[in-house]
């Protein structure tokens, strides 16, 4: 499990500010279900141009929900041109740091509000400073190359494994890895080595006992890791045909987005290393 703070546990058991604001001034949505995080963040202004009120959604970690918890708390009471200075860094250390894999987390929590400020700009016919540019590099999670080069400058990062624990470039299909290291050597002025991973070769023509045995090893290997690393965990029950009936444990079994754990993390990672026809159902106590 992640060495978390008591910041980072405090923020997740007791996050500030979750929900929804009617007729926000800016709204600004980052990552997708899809990708296994989603962030939205709004924000209402006073008379005077200050932000008076921030709410936001999150599917996510601890991690991703005390970074978006402690940044609608840092930015109350900021101008927009206050709070678009805020950084990741800002973030981490309100926090009392984070761990490096997740420390995408963070930068997810700035992305929103630089989109919400955008929003906000937007609906007012005009243009925010320091607008976003560039191309896709990473189409599995929609990062641009001026992305990556900014978040690669501010935090001095120097490998493509750091690049992906702070933006998830790379993280896919990882058919972007050459780019983000091109993008590395133009931001650090060093060649970074890119270290290919093969795709999972899923078996053919499983028997009963050979699927059981591939299931809990994925659950065992590929799965129960990610769940632990933020105080879940997973149990195998029963295989009936291609249904697989698990039960979540810990802070998994506590968790509202458990449904989407269960479709875009379970059955997905066992759909990759063991058969396309799986399915996944949740045990109910």
């Amino acid at each position: 499990m992640w060495e978390y703070t008591d910041d980072v546990m405090e923020q997740f058991h007791h996050p500030r500010n979750v929900g929804k604001l009617d007729d926000p001034d800016g709204v600004g949505e980052v990552g997708s279900l899809a990708c296994g995080d989603a962030l939205t963040l709004m924000f209402k202004l006073d008379e005077s141009g200050r932000i008076k009120d921030v709410k936001f959604q999150t599917f996510g970690c601890a991690s991703a929900i005390a970074s978006s918890s402690v940044l609608t708390e840092m930015i109350k009471g900021m101008t927009l041109e206050e709070a678009a200075r805020v950084t990741n860094k800002d973030i981490v250390a309100k926090l009392g740091g984070l761990p490096d894999q997740k420390m995408h987390c963070s930068v997810m929590g700035q992305e929103a509000l630089e989109a919400a400020i955008q929003d906000y700009y937007k609906r007012k016919g005009g243009t925010a400073p320091g607008v976003k540019k560039g191309n896709i590099v990473c189409t599995c999670f929609g990062v641009t190359d001026e992305e990556i080069k900014k978040v690669v400058h501010e935090n001095d990062l120097t490998t493509v494994d750091e690049v992906t624990n702070y933006c998830k470039a790379g993280g896919g299909c990882g058919g972007c890895k050459e780019r983000i290291a091109e993008l590395v050597e133009e931001v650090q002025g060093q060649k970074t080595h890119v270290v290919h991973k093969e795709k999972p070769v899923k078996p053919a023509n499983l028997t009963n006992i050979q699927k059981m045995q591939l299931v809990q090893q994925t659950i065992n290997e590929q799965i129960r890791p990610a769940l632990r690393a933020d105080g879940g965990d997973i149990d195998l029950i029963d295989i009936e045909g291609n249904k697989v009936i698990v039960a979540f444990r810990g802070m998994c079994a506590r968790c509202k987005m458990a449904e989407y754990t269960m479709r875009d993390v379970v059955e997905a990672r066992l759909k990759e290393f063991v058969s396309d026809d799986l399915y996944v159902e949740e045990l109910k106590d």
